[in-house]
Protein backbone atom coordinates (compact mmCIF):
# COMPACT_ATOMS: atom_id res chain seq x y z
CA UNK A 1 0.00 0.00 0.00
CA UNK A 2 1.07 3.48 -0.64
CA UNK A 3 2.30 5.09 2.18
CA UNK A 4 0.29 8.56 2.66
CA UNK A 5 1.99 12.06 3.74
CA UNK A 6 0.49 14.75 5.45
CA UNK A 7 0.48 18.03 3.43
CA UNK A 8 3.51 19.13 6.78
CA UNK A 9 5.36 16.18 5.88
CA UNK A 10 5.54 16.68 1.94
CA UNK A 11 6.58 20.26 2.95
CA UNK A 12 9.33 19.15 4.80
CA UNK A 13 10.61 16.24 2.20
CA UNK A 14 10.85 18.77 -0.55
CA UNK A 15 12.88 21.45 1.85
CA UNK A 16 15.24 19.25 2.43
CA UNK A 17 15.30 18.04 -0.83
CA UNK A 18 15.47 21.65 -2.40
CA UNK A 19 18.51 22.44 0.16
CA UNK A 20 20.41 19.27 0.08
CA UNK A 21 20.58 19.71 -3.77
CA UNK A 22 22.20 23.07 -3.60
CA UNK A 23 24.26 22.38 -0.72
CA UNK A 24 25.32 18.45 -1.98
CA UNK A 25 25.33 17.68 1.47
CA UNK A 26 23.55 16.62 4.67
CA UNK A 27 21.05 19.57 5.81
CA UNK A 28 20.91 21.29 9.37
CA UNK A 29 17.42 21.31 11.43
CA UNK A 30 18.50 25.35 11.85
CA UNK A 31 18.72 25.30 7.88
CA UNK A 32 15.27 23.39 7.59
CA UNK A 33 13.62 25.46 10.05
CA UNK A 34 14.73 28.63 8.38
CA UNK A 35 13.64 27.64 5.34
CA UNK A 36 10.16 26.66 6.44
CA UNK A 37 10.17 29.70 8.28
CA UNK A 38 9.26 27.07 11.84
CA UNK A 39 10.98 26.60 15.10
CA UNK A 40 14.24 23.80 15.17
CA UNK A 41 12.27 21.55 18.08
CA UNK A 42 9.37 21.65 15.54
CA UNK A 43 11.68 20.70 12.50
CA UNK A 44 13.48 17.31 15.30
CA UNK A 45 9.79 16.12 16.02
CA UNK A 46 9.24 16.00 12.35
CA UNK A 47 12.38 14.69 11.16
CA UNK A 48 11.71 11.59 13.71
CA UNK A 49 8.33 10.91 11.83
CA UNK A 50 10.07 11.08 8.56
CA UNK A 51 13.14 8.52 9.75
CA UNK A 52 10.81 6.36 11.17
CA UNK A 53 8.85 6.49 7.16
CA UNK A 54 12.07 5.56 5.58
CA UNK A 55 12.32 9.05 3.71
CA UNK A 56 15.12 10.49 5.36
CA UNK A 57 18.22 9.23 7.53
CA UNK A 58 19.27 11.33 10.22
CA UNK A 59 22.34 11.50 12.28
CA UNK A 60 22.51 13.96 14.89
CA UNK A 61 25.01 16.57 14.78
CA UNK A 62 25.56 15.41 11.19
CA UNK A 63 22.43 16.72 9.70
CA UNK A 64 19.68 14.82 7.32
CA UNK A 65 19.57 13.73 3.84
CA UNK A 66 16.93 12.11 2.15
CA UNK A 67 16.62 8.20 1.20
CA UNK A 68 15.77 7.25 -2.20
CA UNK A 69 12.26 6.69 -1.34
CA UNK A 70 12.27 10.37 0.27
CA UNK A 71 13.76 11.86 -2.83
CA UNK A 72 11.24 10.02 -5.05
CA UNK A 73 8.80 12.08 -3.22
CA UNK A 74 9.98 15.07 -2.63
CA UNK A 75 10.56 15.18 -6.58
CA UNK A 76 6.93 14.09 -7.46
CA UNK A 77 5.90 17.54 -5.25
CA UNK A 78 7.94 19.69 -7.11
CA UNK A 79 7.06 18.36 -10.54
CA UNK A 80 3.04 19.02 -9.59
CA UNK A 81 4.57 22.84 -8.15
CA UNK A 82 6.21 23.54 -11.18
CA UNK A 83 3.53 22.18 -13.95
CA UNK A 84 1.38 24.48 -11.73
CA UNK A 85 3.00 27.18 -11.82
CA UNK A 86 3.41 26.95 -15.62
CA UNK A 87 -0.81 26.33 -15.67
CA UNK A 88 -1.32 29.68 -13.87
CA UNK A 89 1.08 31.76 -16.11
CA UNK A 90 0.20 30.53 -19.63
CA UNK A 91 -3.46 29.41 -18.85
CA UNK A 92 -4.40 31.91 -16.22
CA UNK A 93 -2.34 34.77 -17.20
CA UNK A 94 -0.83 35.24 -13.78
CA UNK A 95 2.17 37.33 -13.34
CA UNK A 96 5.25 34.94 -12.19
CA UNK A 97 5.96 36.82 -8.85
CA UNK A 98 1.54 35.75 -7.96
CA UNK A 99 1.81 31.88 -8.51
CA UNK A 100 4.35 30.68 -5.72
CA UNK A 101 1.97 30.40 -3.09
CA UNK A 102 -0.85 29.21 -4.88
CA UNK A 103 1.29 26.28 -6.57
CA UNK A 104 2.07 25.56 -2.54
CA UNK A 105 -1.53 24.68 -2.22
CA UNK A 106 -2.14 22.83 -5.63
CA UNK A 107 1.10 20.92 -4.79
CA UNK A 108 -0.67 18.64 -2.57
CA UNK A 109 -3.18 17.09 -4.91
CA UNK A 110 -2.77 13.30 -4.74
CA UNK A 111 -4.18 12.52 -8.39
CA UNK A 112 -1.52 11.01 -10.69
CA UNK A 113 -3.73 11.26 -13.42
CA UNK A 114 -4.48 14.77 -13.33
CA UNK A 115 -0.83 15.51 -12.96
CA UNK A 116 -0.26 13.80 -16.10
CA UNK A 117 -2.69 15.29 -18.19
CA UNK A 118 -2.16 18.65 -16.71
CA UNK A 119 1.63 18.05 -18.39
CA UNK A 120 0.07 16.91 -21.61
CA UNK A 121 -2.51 19.89 -21.97
CA UNK A 122 0.95 22.30 -21.41
CA UNK A 123 2.27 20.64 -24.23
CA UNK A 124 5.74 18.59 -21.58
CA UNK A 125 6.83 21.81 -20.60
CA UNK A 126 10.76 21.26 -19.51
CA UNK A 127 11.08 24.59 -17.34
CA UNK A 128 8.71 26.59 -15.08
CA UNK A 129 7.94 30.46 -15.13
CA UNK A 130 11.12 30.96 -13.10
CA UNK A 131 13.28 28.68 -15.30
CA UNK A 132 13.67 26.16 -13.10
CA UNK A 133 13.64 22.72 -14.77
CA UNK A 134 10.40 20.59 -14.52
CA UNK A 135 10.81 16.94 -13.40
CA UNK A 136 9.61 14.47 -16.01
CA UNK A 137 6.68 11.98 -15.23
CA UNK A 138 9.60 9.80 -14.40
CA UNK A 139 11.65 11.89 -11.99
CA UNK A 140 14.28 12.83 -14.49
CA UNK A 141 15.87 16.78 -14.07
CA UNK A 142 17.27 17.64 -17.37
CA UNK A 143 20.05 20.37 -15.10
CA UNK A 144 21.57 23.42 -17.99
CA UNK A 145 24.75 24.07 -17.14
CA UNK A 146 24.26 28.25 -15.76
CA UNK A 147 26.11 30.69 -13.26
CA UNK A 148 25.33 33.42 -10.90
CA UNK A 149 25.44 36.35 -12.71
CA UNK A 150 28.02 37.62 -10.62
CA UNK A 151 30.23 35.09 -11.99
CA UNK A 152 29.42 36.72 -15.46
CA UNK A 153 32.65 37.75 -17.59
CA UNK A 154 32.68 41.00 -19.01
CA UNK A 155 32.03 41.74 -22.59
CA UNK A 156 30.35 37.89 -23.35
CA UNK A 157 26.52 37.79 -23.94
CA UNK A 158 24.05 36.24 -21.88
CA UNK A 159 20.83 34.92 -21.38
CA UNK A 160 19.17 34.62 -17.95
CA UNK A 161 18.49 30.90 -17.28
CA UNK A 162 16.33 30.91 -13.84
CA UNK A 163 15.83 33.14 -10.56
CA UNK A 164 17.06 31.33 -7.41
CA UNK A 165 14.84 33.88 -5.33
CA UNK A 166 10.70 33.77 -6.25
CA UNK A 167 10.42 36.93 -3.99
CA UNK A 168 8.00 39.53 -5.05
CA UNK A 169 10.73 42.42 -4.75
CA UNK A 170 13.19 40.97 -7.09
CA UNK A 171 10.50 39.63 -9.61
CA UNK A 172 8.92 42.71 -9.25
CA UNK A 173 12.33 44.39 -10.42
CA UNK A 174 12.96 42.51 -13.49
CA UNK A 175 9.82 43.11 -14.72
CA UNK A 176 10.45 47.01 -14.51
CA UNK A 177 13.08 46.88 -16.78
CA UNK A 178 11.94 43.88 -18.86
CA UNK A 179 14.04 40.87 -17.28
CA UNK A 180 12.76 37.87 -17.58
CA UNK A 181 13.92 34.32 -18.36
CA UNK A 182 15.56 33.60 -21.59
CA UNK A 183 16.27 37.64 -21.98
CA UNK A 184 20.02 38.95 -23.09
CA UNK A 185 22.50 40.94 -21.28
CA UNK A 186 26.04 41.95 -21.24
CA UNK A 187 28.17 42.83 -18.31
CA UNK A 188 30.09 45.77 -19.34
CA UNK A 189 31.78 46.57 -15.84
CA UNK A 190 31.96 45.73 -12.31
CA UNK A 191 32.72 47.62 -9.04
CA UNK A 192 35.03 46.84 -6.80
CA UNK A 193 33.09 48.93 -4.23
CA UNK A 194 30.22 47.04 -3.91
CA UNK A 195 30.19 44.12 -6.49
CA UNK A 196 27.28 46.18 -8.52
CA UNK A 197 27.60 44.98 -11.99
CA UNK A 198 26.59 47.61 -15.14
CA UNK A 199 25.02 45.83 -17.91
CA UNK A 200 23.85 46.26 -21.34
CA UNK A 201 20.30 44.79 -22.33
CA UNK A 202 19.11 43.87 -25.62
CA UNK A 203 17.08 47.03 -26.39
CA UNK A 204 20.56 48.59 -25.93
CA UNK A 205 19.85 50.56 -22.47
CA UNK A 206 22.83 49.75 -20.08
CA UNK A 207 21.81 49.22 -16.35
CA UNK A 208 23.14 48.82 -13.16
CA UNK A 209 22.60 45.79 -10.60
CA UNK A 210 23.42 45.42 -7.20
CA UNK A 211 25.58 42.34 -5.62
CA UNK A 212 22.25 41.18 -4.41
CA UNK A 213 20.54 41.00 -7.61
CA UNK A 214 23.46 39.26 -9.74
CA UNK A 215 23.47 36.68 -6.62
CA UNK A 216 20.31 35.70 -6.93
CA UNK A 217 20.20 35.18 -10.75
CA UNK A 218 21.27 32.11 -13.04
CA UNK A 219 22.81 32.94 -16.36
CA UNK A 220 23.85 30.64 -19.05
CA UNK A 221 26.03 31.87 -22.63
CA UNK A 222 23.83 32.68 -25.44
Amino acid sequence: MKLKLSQTEENYIKAIYSIEIHTGKSVSTNKIAENLKTKASSVTDMIKKLSDKKLVDYEKYKGVTTTSEGKKRAIKVVRKHRLWEVFLVDKLNFNWDEVHEIAEQLEHIESDELITRLDTFLNFPTKDPHGDPIPDSQGNIRIKNSILLNSAIHNTLYKIASVKDNSKALLNFLDKHSLNIDSELTVLDKLDFDDSMTVKLSNGNNLTLSKKICTNVFVTIK
